[in-house]
């Protein structure tokens, strides 16, 4: 962490130090207004792109969808999700709505949302999409 945080003072150490250089030619009139202002648009869209770069890949989930695996029935034991559960947590990736769940298990609405509470809970999620893909890393699905 300290690491990190050294680089990116120095970073912008450094992009300060030729601003103010930048500055500096800019009031002595050596550059143009519109050069100086396309400097720092390039110097600010690279700094954005390399940020959202990183936040991508920091947020990206590795899921092969032609790995074929067999899911881990150990971890799913492990964090308790019920046959019921399971194969709820199936269909929901399938793409399916509760309602459809629902007439497909021919179980009420009721008992669908209670069984999908019960997984949040388990993987520890907030909505559907995440319940999947927590499911896929843990190599549940």
């Amino acid at each position: 962490m300290k690491k990190t945080v050294i680089i990116y003072g120095l970073l912008l150490a450094s992009i300060i130090i030729g601003l103010r250089i930048l500055e500096y030619r800019f009031f002595l009139r050596d550059l143009s207004l519109e050069i100086y202002i396309g400097i720092i648009a390039l110097i600010f869209t690279a700094i954005g792109i390399a940020l959202g770069l990183k936040i991508i890949n920091r947020r990206s989930i590795p899921y092969n969808p032609n790995n074929n695996a067999e899911p881990d029935i150990n971890m799913i034991r492990k964090i308790g999700i019920s046959d019921r559960e399971y194969e709820v947590l199936q269909l929901i990736a399938g793409g399916l709505s509760n309602q459809e769940i629902a007439n497909k298990l021919f179980v009420s609405l009721a008992t669908i949302k209670t069984h999908l509470s019960n997984l949040y809970g388990k993987l520890e999620v907030q909505r559907r999409t995440q319940a999947i893909q927590k499911a896929r890393r843990l190599n549940i699905l």
